[in-house]
């Protein structure tokens, strides 16, 4: 059955290459036409990207996600266990809010760039995802998208860190620590890290969703997606 739901959702994927009209042939695959594929597909998609978007870009997306949420760098486990050491670690935790504060607010860009992703596919991504796993289709977007994200991520991650204090914040975190006797002087790029975070917590999200989709009838939440993963081929 796994593979039957896996060869249905990359055949709606490889049916949305081609427009679809009152003139096309159905060439019905267990009694559905290409058009009824094709849109199956685009309504899976639709439901997995709309979900992980509206799950991640909304308050508390990351922050209450323990699968998500962004934590101090490991690189920095030093500063954040110092300060804590002398009383700073109520401003670590709101410092740690603001990063996915930011990382709320960039979420809801991702949208788009999935869509334009899918209408870029040839027959070679759709063959590659075929023989891969229960979250086959997440990667593929992962791989062609993310650099697109992160520039579409970064200025307003830049912009939300600034507004919510957290710019202001690493900067004070970074200078108190200084002066901690044999404290160690450090850069570290934390908008890139929160760019990072964020594409980390939205593909999470999505191959969540993805997997619900292929393996769980509730997860078809309009007739079309029960009519067409409902069906064995």
């Amino acid at each position: 059955m796994k593979r039957n739901v896996t060869a249905v959702f990359l055949l709606l994927i490889f049916a949305t290459l081609a427009p679809f009209g009152p003139t096309t042939n159905a060439s019905q695959l267990g009694g559905l036409s290409d058009a009824r594929i094709g849109q199956g597909l685009k309504e899976a998609l639709n439901v997995a990207t709309g979900n992980a978007v509206s799950r991640t870009g909304r308050l508390d997306g990351y922050f209450r996600n323990q699968a998500i949420k962004i934590l101090m760098p490991k690189k920095l486990k030093y500063l954040e266990t110092g300060l804590r050491a002398v009383g700073y670690g109520p401003k670590i935790d709101e410092f740690v809010l603001g990063m996915n504060r930011a990382a709320e607010k960039a979420a809801p860009k991702a949208k788009n760039i999935f869509l334009d992703a899918i209408r870029g596919m040839t027959f070679n991504d759709v063959r590659r995802i075929l023989t891969g796993g229960d979250t086959a289709a997440t990667e593929f977007f992962k791989e062609k998208t993310s650099a697109s994200l992160a520039r579409e991520f970064r200025p307003i991650v830049e912009k939300s860190m600034s507004e919510v204090g957290a710019t202001k914040q690493f900067r004070e975190l970074v200078d108190r620590y200084q002066t901690i006797p044999f404290a160690n002087k450090q850069r570290f790029d934390i908008d890139g890290y929160v760019v990072d975070g964020a594409l980390f917590g939205l593909f999470y999200v999505m191959g969540e969703e993805e997997k619900k989709i292929r393996k769980n009838p509730a997860a078809r939440v309009t007739s079309i997606l029960r009519d067409v993963f409902g069906r064995k081929f």
